[in-house]
């Protein structure tokens, strides 16, 4: 797809944005919004949000000082989308797995060119909604044809993000997905994820085994799990904390690579596993889902103050 096909039409020139700017940031183009109450940064490979931030405060995501933005390249941070498949290929449902011809993880729409749909702006808020038509140009890694449209919604009160998938094929279409959301902390020793208490979990480095979780989420060391639980979390970190409502999600990963993976990631600083951990809405594992013809499900998540 040309550049020029993701430039606005002429009804949405940029003379007409007031906060809203384009930026070519590393190699890629970004729309970069500077409003008077917040700030934030979204590519349009992968519909990629990697920093939002209310006026005078610090990003509330967190992206690696060693991220590297080049087409066809995902982004270490911020939120990516992990879509039409969450994850090992392997690791999903049947009815998933049978529709993937790769066996790269977490889907192809975190490194493809999305198009931009609209930049709406007030004096309070700006959205920015992107599409991606996943048709016969991913045959080679994936067999299906749906529409993903995403819109990102910017506040003073935080910020929120909704994926929603139309399957605009004739066969039922099974997908995984995540919003892979990157937060900050000063120390993970001293950060927790308070509301999956009591929620099941499957950890993937116990063997995939099935445990409960009792009481709040602690970081010793890597940490992988998918819970199967869409309830409203906190995350506290010595910084202060953050609340996260999800919609469309029955499931919640939460990762960090510990100090072992973090040495053998890409764009990934040896020691920065101290000062990230990943919470994402999901519909991960058992909570895949499926859609029949012309059928739509949105995936959201709304980052607000505590």
């Amino acid at each position: 797809m040309s550049e020029s096909s993701n430039r606005p039409p002429l009804s949405l020139s940029p003379g007409q944005w007031s906060f809203t700017r384009w930026k070519t940031i590393g190699q890629l183009e970004a729309l970069d919004v500077h409003h008077p109450l917040f700030r934030a940064t979204v590519f349009l490979q992968g519909a990629h949000l990697t920093q939002f931030a209310p006026r005078d405060e610090a990003d509330w995501l967190w992206l690696s000082d060693t991220a590297r933005l080049e087409p066809g390249r995902a982004i270490r941070g911020g939120i990516p989308v992990c879509w039409p498949w969450f994850g090992d290929p392997s690791r999903n449902a049947p009815e998933v797995r049978k529709r993937i011809h790769t066996s790269s993880a977490h889907g192809f729409a975190r490194s493809a060119l999305w198009k931009l749909e609209d930049v709406r702006e007030s004096a309070h808020e700006v959205e920015i909604s992107l599409s991606l038509d996943a048709n016969e140009d991913f045959a080679d890694v994936w067999t299906g044809h749906a529409l993903a449209l995403i819109t990102f919604s910017f506040s003073v009160r935080g910020c929120q993000v909704a994926l929603t998938t139309t399957n605009i094929g004739s066969e039922p279409l099974a997908f995984s997905q995540a919003l892979h959301s990157y937060f900050p902390t000063a120390d993970i020793s001293r950060s927790r994820v308070l509301g999956l208490g009591n929620s099941n979990f499957v950890d993937t480095l116990k063997n995939w085994d099935y445990f409960i979780q009792e009481g709040p989420v602690y970081f010793e060391g890597e940490t992988d799990r998918i819970y199967e639980s869409g309830e409203p979390l906190t995350i506290v970190t010595p910084a202060g904390s953050r609340k996260l409502k999800s919609v469309g999600s029955d499931s919640t990963v939460v990762w960090n690579p510990g100090p072992d993976k973090a040495a053998r990631l890409s764009d990934f600083p040896d020691h920065a596993w101290k000062n990230m951990l990943c919470v994402e809405t999901a519909n991960a594992s058992g909570d895949y889902r499926v859609l029949y013809e012309g059928q739509s499900h949105t995936l959201g998540v709304l980052i607000g103050r505590s």
